[in-house]
């Protein structure tokens, strides 16, 4: 009896030896992993994670009110909250244009042979430049070695519903296609306009950005569909002050519901003899000529039977909004998609023919990584000669035999007060 005792009393003596040892081991562990997490290096890391959380989408148009200067016909967006703080644009005339009287005039281009192939390795002695026909000196060339800025905005209205999951696919792609120090940055929009991210280099917050766009959540969001004044809002909020090659990806079914544009090419104008306070197409082309920003868009509509890319590229030099295009039968809101492709020097794609849409997303980064910058001083006959308003653009490639040049068709300089 007194052996059978003294068993189980060594046996609860380990028990009790094993435990501390146990609850040392615990407390020199919890000890450790609390001087590792106050390290300077984890302390950073964790405040890098703090970081990494996205900003809370924010609502660009919010606000926004539209005044055209009487005196020089711009079109600058104000808000109360700008007013206010003495930080309104219209207190600044032109402060967004490009004044190219003393300013480099950048002319962003890609250059391809006749079946889409991009041709690399060209010098600043291969290319001219031409302004209204007037030869100009290349004063700055660049082959894609400049980071570029790429601002992905996608239709969240409800039309575009069915493509929503395959347009964040799409999305993807082109954030993975992009090189590594390029920069993108997130908005949608429906009735109006969220930015969702603005520009970063790092590919899971671009990503997760993306995958916040949801065209469930704006069902809600009534109106229309204010296509245009979301590129507008882009351009001018989020790509001021920018260099480098600038673009914006975008993805829609083009039909726009808020500048009310028609067959008629004076729908895309202010009313002449009026200071109409609207946006109209034509305040969206000249922003975006003025900060030299491309648009790549793909249609999710069908092409228009006379739109094949041979006739786009027979008139990739005058305008596509023309009478002769109600006999064409040409959608409006296609013939203004492709109206401002051609005029920013970017591509319009077609959905429904593309194998998939991350495809033409890919096809998309190609082609920013293989474009050239140029950028001159203009010279004109004299101070005096008066060069206001639209100047028109030509770029030629020295003894490429048959190559294919896309730039912006031309720049726009503010009047003068």
């Amino acid at each position: 009896m007194q052996a059978h005792v003294r068993r189980l009393f060594e046996k609860s003596k380990g028990a009790r030896l094993r435990v501390r040892s146990c609850s040392g081991i615990a407390v020199r562990i919890a000890f450790a992993a609390l001087m590792i997490l106050s390290s300077p290096v984890v302390a950073v890391r964790l405040q890098g994670q703090k970081k990494a959380r996205l900003p809370r989408p924010r609502q660009l148009d919010q606000g926004i009110t539209w005044q055209r200067d009487p005196a020089t016909g711009d079109l600058r967006p104000t808000t109360e909250a700008r007013a206010a703080s003495g930080t309104d644009d219209s207190a600044q005339p032109n402060s967004g244009l490009i004044r190219v009287v003393t300013q480099l005039v950048p002319v962003t281009c890609s250059v391809s042979t006749a079946d889409g192939v991009a041709v690399p390795g060209l010098g600043r002695e291969d290319f001219r430049i031409f302004d209204d026909g007037r030869e100009q000196t290349i004063s700055y060339f660049d082959a894609s070695t400049l980071p570029a800025s790429v601002a992905l905005v996608m239709d969240a209205s409800p039309s575009v519903l069915r493509d929503s999951d395959e347009m964040k696919r799409a999305a993807d792609a082109l954030i993975d296609a992009l090189a590594p120090l390029d920069e993108a940055a997130v908005v949608d929009f429906a009735a109006h306009t969220y930015l969702q991210l603005p520009f970063s280099d790092v590919r899971e917050r671009i990503r997760r950005a993306v995958a916040r766009v949801d065209v469930r959540q704006l069902l809600g969001d009534t109106g229309g569909s204010n296509i245009y004044e979301a590129v507008y809002l882009v351009a001018h909020e989020l790509f001021a002050g920018r260099n480098g090659r600038k673009a914006i990806a975008l993805l829609t079914d083009g039909q726009d519901t808020g500048l009310r544009l028609t067959l008629d090419p004076a729908s895309a104008s202010p009313q002449p003899g009026t200071t109409e306070n609207r946006l109209t197409f034509d305040d969206v082309a000249r922003t975006l000529a003025a900060e030299d920003i491309q648009i790549f868009a793909v249609s999710t509509e069908n092409r228009p039977k006379v739109m094949a890319p041979e006739w786009l590229a027979a008139h990739r030099d005058k305008t596509l909004v023309t009478p002769e295009a109600r006999r064409l039968a040409i959608p409006p809101y296609t013939l203004y998609l492709a109206e401002l492709v051609r005029r920013t020097g970017g591509e319009l794609y077609f959905l429904r023919e593309a194998e998939t849409m991350a495809d033409t997303f890919r096809r998309i980064a190609q082609t920013i990584r293989a474009e050239y910058t140029l950028g001159y001083y203009p010279r004109f006959p004299s101070p005096a000669s008066g060069h206001e308003g639209w100047h028109a653009l030509r770029v030629e490639v020295r003894g490429q035999g048959n190559t294919v040049v896309i730039h912006r068709a031309a720049y726009y300089v503010p009047q003068a007060k």
